[in-house]
Protein backbone atom coordinates (compact mmCIF):
# COMPACT_ATOMS: atom_id res chain seq x y z
CA UNK A 1 0.00 0.00 0.00
CA UNK A 2 1.39 2.86 -1.49
CA UNK A 3 1.60 6.26 0.92
CA UNK A 4 0.21 9.51 -0.04
CA UNK A 5 2.59 12.22 -0.98
CA UNK A 6 2.63 15.24 1.53
CA UNK A 7 3.41 17.75 -1.02
CA UNK A 8 0.25 16.49 -3.18
CA UNK A 9 -1.71 15.58 0.34
CA UNK A 10 -1.10 19.18 1.49
CA UNK A 11 -2.27 20.87 -1.50
CA UNK A 12 -5.91 21.23 -0.79
CA UNK A 13 -7.88 23.78 -2.66
CA UNK A 14 -7.90 26.51 -0.47
CA UNK A 15 -3.87 25.99 0.03
CA UNK A 16 -3.60 26.44 -3.70
CA UNK A 17 -5.40 29.66 -3.70
CA UNK A 18 -3.53 31.22 -1.15
CA UNK A 19 -0.55 30.38 -3.27
CA UNK A 20 -2.05 31.83 -5.98
CA UNK A 21 -3.08 35.16 -4.15
CA UNK A 22 0.53 35.24 -2.78
CA UNK A 23 2.20 35.97 -5.89
CA UNK A 24 0.36 39.50 -6.27
CA UNK A 25 1.06 42.55 -4.31
CA UNK A 26 0.24 42.34 -0.48
CA UNK A 27 -2.10 45.16 -0.73
CA UNK A 28 -4.57 43.24 -4.05
CA UNK A 29 -4.34 40.06 -1.89
CA UNK A 30 -6.13 41.95 1.15
CA UNK A 31 -8.41 43.46 -0.84
CA UNK A 32 -9.01 39.97 -2.75
CA UNK A 33 -9.51 38.11 1.19
CA UNK A 34 -11.94 40.49 2.20
CA UNK A 35 -14.01 40.74 -0.87
CA UNK A 36 -14.32 37.31 -1.14
CA UNK A 37 -14.91 36.89 2.61
CA UNK A 38 -17.81 39.50 2.04
CA UNK A 39 -18.91 37.80 -0.74
CA UNK A 40 -18.69 34.39 0.94
CA UNK A 41 -20.87 35.66 3.32
CA UNK A 42 -23.63 37.46 1.14
CA UNK A 43 -23.66 34.08 -0.65
CA UNK A 44 -22.95 31.11 1.92
CA UNK A 45 -23.55 28.53 -0.47
CA UNK A 46 -21.89 29.47 -3.41
CA UNK A 47 -19.19 26.64 -5.19
CA UNK A 48 -16.10 28.86 -6.50
CA UNK A 49 -14.42 28.13 -9.33
CA UNK A 50 -11.12 29.42 -9.53
CA UNK A 51 -8.92 29.85 -12.47
CA UNK A 52 -5.64 31.12 -12.35
CA UNK A 53 -4.99 32.29 -15.96
CA UNK A 54 -2.55 34.07 -18.29
CA UNK A 55 -3.97 37.74 -17.73
CA UNK A 56 -5.22 37.11 -13.90
CA UNK A 57 -6.71 34.96 -11.40
CA UNK A 58 -10.40 34.94 -11.46
CA UNK A 59 -12.76 33.57 -8.77
CA UNK A 60 -16.40 32.97 -9.51
CA UNK A 61 -19.43 32.24 -7.40
CA UNK A 62 -22.36 30.09 -8.10
CA UNK A 63 -24.79 27.32 -7.63
CA UNK A 64 -22.53 24.66 -9.29
CA UNK A 65 -19.25 24.10 -10.85
CA UNK A 66 -20.26 25.02 -14.24
CA UNK A 67 -18.66 27.97 -14.97
CA UNK A 68 -21.58 29.32 -17.30
CA UNK A 69 -23.89 28.90 -13.97
CA UNK A 70 -21.45 31.73 -12.11
CA UNK A 71 -23.41 34.85 -10.62
CA UNK A 72 -20.53 37.02 -10.39
CA UNK A 73 -16.88 36.82 -10.08
CA UNK A 74 -13.75 38.36 -9.04
CA UNK A 75 -11.20 39.30 -11.42
CA UNK A 76 -8.23 40.08 -9.75
CA UNK A 77 -5.22 41.96 -11.60
CA UNK A 78 -1.68 43.35 -10.45
CA UNK A 79 -3.19 46.90 -10.30
CA UNK A 80 -7.35 46.62 -9.48
CA UNK A 81 -10.02 44.55 -8.81
CA UNK A 82 -12.76 43.91 -11.13
CA UNK A 83 -16.24 42.70 -9.63
CA UNK A 84 -18.05 40.94 -12.41
CA UNK A 85 -21.49 40.49 -13.50
CA UNK A 86 -21.88 37.58 -15.90
CA UNK A 87 -25.40 38.93 -16.54
CA UNK A 88 -24.93 42.71 -16.04
CA UNK A 89 -25.87 43.78 -19.43
CA UNK A 90 -29.32 43.00 -18.05
CA UNK A 91 -29.34 44.22 -14.32
CA UNK A 92 -30.65 47.33 -13.28
CA UNK A 93 -28.11 50.00 -13.04
CA UNK A 94 -29.69 53.47 -12.09
CA UNK A 95 -26.41 54.47 -10.26
CA UNK A 96 -24.06 53.38 -14.41
CA UNK A 97 -21.70 51.58 -11.48
CA UNK A 98 -21.16 48.94 -14.08
CA UNK A 99 -18.52 49.35 -17.10
CA UNK A 100 -18.21 47.71 -20.04
CA UNK A 101 -20.54 47.58 -23.70
CA UNK A 102 -20.41 43.67 -24.14
CA UNK A 103 -23.62 41.89 -25.09
CA UNK A 104 -24.11 39.75 -21.41
CA UNK A 105 -21.31 40.86 -18.85
CA UNK A 106 -20.58 44.01 -16.69
CA UNK A 107 -17.85 44.63 -14.25
CA UNK A 108 -16.88 47.52 -11.51
CA UNK A 109 -13.71 48.44 -10.52
CA UNK A 110 -13.52 47.70 -6.34
CA UNK A 111 -11.32 50.58 -5.03
CA UNK A 112 -12.02 47.94 -1.55
CA UNK A 113 -13.26 45.75 -0.59
CA UNK A 114 -16.22 47.89 1.59
CA UNK A 115 -17.53 48.76 -2.25
CA UNK A 116 -19.78 45.61 -1.91
CA UNK A 117 -21.62 47.25 0.95
CA UNK A 118 -22.17 50.08 -1.31
CA UNK A 119 -26.47 50.31 -1.33
CA UNK A 120 -25.64 50.56 -5.47
CA UNK A 121 -23.54 47.12 -5.57
CA UNK A 122 -25.41 45.80 -3.13
CA UNK A 123 -28.58 45.95 -5.35
CA UNK A 124 -27.01 44.85 -8.30
CA UNK A 125 -25.95 41.58 -6.50
CA UNK A 126 -29.91 41.21 -5.35
CA UNK A 127 -30.69 41.50 -8.68
CA UNK A 128 -28.03 39.27 -10.08
CA UNK A 129 -28.81 36.40 -7.45
CA UNK A 130 -32.85 36.84 -8.33
CA UNK A 131 -32.11 36.52 -11.91
CA UNK A 132 -29.61 33.90 -11.78
CA UNK A 133 -29.94 30.50 -13.68
CA UNK A 134 -30.65 28.46 -10.78
CA UNK A 135 -30.93 29.48 -7.17
CA UNK A 136 -27.39 29.00 -4.95
CA UNK A 137 -28.07 26.96 -2.12
CA UNK A 138 -29.13 28.59 1.05
CA UNK A 139 -27.78 26.03 3.89
CA UNK A 140 -24.77 24.05 3.17
CA UNK A 141 -21.43 25.79 2.86
CA UNK A 142 -19.64 26.64 -0.78
CA UNK A 143 -16.31 25.15 -1.41
CA UNK A 144 -13.52 25.90 -3.96
CA UNK A 145 -12.88 23.99 -6.83
CA UNK A 146 -9.59 24.69 -8.79
CA UNK A 147 -10.75 24.96 -12.44
CA UNK A 148 -7.46 25.40 -14.38
CA UNK A 149 -3.77 26.92 -14.27
CA UNK A 150 -2.08 28.48 -16.64
CA UNK A 151 1.66 27.12 -16.86
CA UNK A 152 3.02 30.59 -18.59
CA UNK A 153 1.44 33.85 -16.88
CA UNK A 154 1.97 37.24 -16.83
CA UNK A 155 3.39 39.09 -13.75
CA UNK A 156 1.29 39.23 -10.88
CA UNK A 157 2.69 42.30 -9.38
CA UNK A 158 2.96 46.03 -11.03
CA UNK A 159 6.05 47.44 -12.06
CA UNK A 160 7.08 45.80 -15.56
CA UNK A 161 7.17 48.31 -18.91
CA UNK A 162 6.28 44.91 -20.72
CA UNK A 163 3.22 44.49 -18.64
CA UNK A 164 2.13 48.17 -18.68
CA UNK A 165 2.49 47.96 -22.69
CA UNK A 166 0.68 44.50 -22.49
CA UNK A 167 -2.16 45.71 -20.77
CA UNK A 168 -4.22 46.68 -23.50
CA UNK A 169 -4.32 43.55 -24.97
CA UNK A 170 -5.88 41.63 -21.99
CA UNK A 171 -8.87 39.94 -22.57
CA UNK A 172 -12.84 40.83 -21.38
CA UNK A 173 -13.49 39.83 -17.77
CA UNK A 174 -15.90 37.57 -19.36
CA UNK A 175 -13.38 35.60 -21.10
CA UNK A 176 -11.31 35.81 -17.71
CA UNK A 177 -14.03 35.05 -15.21
CA UNK A 178 -15.77 32.50 -17.87
CA UNK A 179 -12.04 30.16 -17.74
CA UNK A 180 -11.36 31.61 -21.12
CA UNK A 181 -8.85 34.31 -20.55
Amino acid sequence: MKKANRATSARTPAKQFADFLAKYDPQIGRLVRTARAKLRKRMPGAIELVYDNYNALAIGFGPSERASEAVVSLAVYPRWVNLYFLRGATLPDPERLLRGSGSQGRYTVLESADDIDRPGIHALLEAALTTSTRPLQATPRGYIVIKSMSAKQRPRRPGTKKESHNRRLQPTPRAIATGRG
